[in-house]
């Protein structure tokens, strides 16, 4: 049997969404999306939870290096890990897709639909439901969370590896050399070995 792609169903009456970014490379399939549909993306770079400092600094600045060559408006949210590491305290042991991930989840989208508010751009969404190592489940959970907690904001639950996006995701990823890694940011998810900086590793 043939399986047909997701469709990707824009949200009624949206012309812009505040897209919070986790990386360059999750960003780039989706944003190039948004803008072949009409869509004026303004990213959002809010992810306290990645340490070290040096880690956060090369992937924010591969974000911003993306957005500036598309001429997209990309806003620089506060890195505050000391804050981070208190929201998730006790979880610390928890596995990956666990009550950990959940937690974090719903504090960079908390942040995300407060921007949303903030710039008047009612809707919302984030490339981490671009990741296959992530939950959609608790993805979607926290952005609706998210958007019941901040009113006129509505949270874009899309999965954003369907639709030929996640083969088109590889290639940006070569086109743009984008430093790429294997963990998700924070200490708790650090691989096993040594992170690689192969541009060739699996999504994150």
């Amino acid at each position: 049997m043939k399986h047909h792609p997701q469709p990707i169903v824009i949200p009624e009456g949206t012309r812009e969404v505040v897209l919070h970014a986790c990386c360059a490379p999750c960003s780039s399939a989706i944003v190039e999306w948004m803008v072949q549909h009409e869509l004026r993306p303004v990213i959002y770079y809010f992810n306290p939870n990645i340490a070290p400092l040096q880690e956060y600094t090369i992937r924010k600045e591969e974000s911003k290096r993306h957005a500036d060559s598309l001429g997209l408006s990309w806003i620089d949210g506060d890195y505050d890990h000391s804050r981070w590491l208190a929201e998730v305290q006790g979880l610390e042991e928890e596995p990956e897709r666990g009550a950990r991930c959940l937690k974090c989840f719903t504090m960079r989208l908390l942040a995300t639909a407060q921007k949303a508010r903030q710039l008047g751009i009612p809707t919302f969404a984030t490339t981490l439901a671009s990741s296959r190592w992530k939950s959609l489940t608790q993805i979607e959970k926290a952005g609706m969370t998210a958007a019941a907690a901040v009113p006129g904001t509505r949270f874009w639950a899309q999965n954003w590896r369907k639709g030929g996006l996640q083969e088109r995701r590889n290639q940006l990823l070569k086109q743009y050399a984008f430093y790429n890694q294997l963990y998700c940011g924070c200490e708790f998810s650090f691989p096993k070995e040594a992170p690689s900086h192969d541009l060739a590793t699996p999504p994150i």
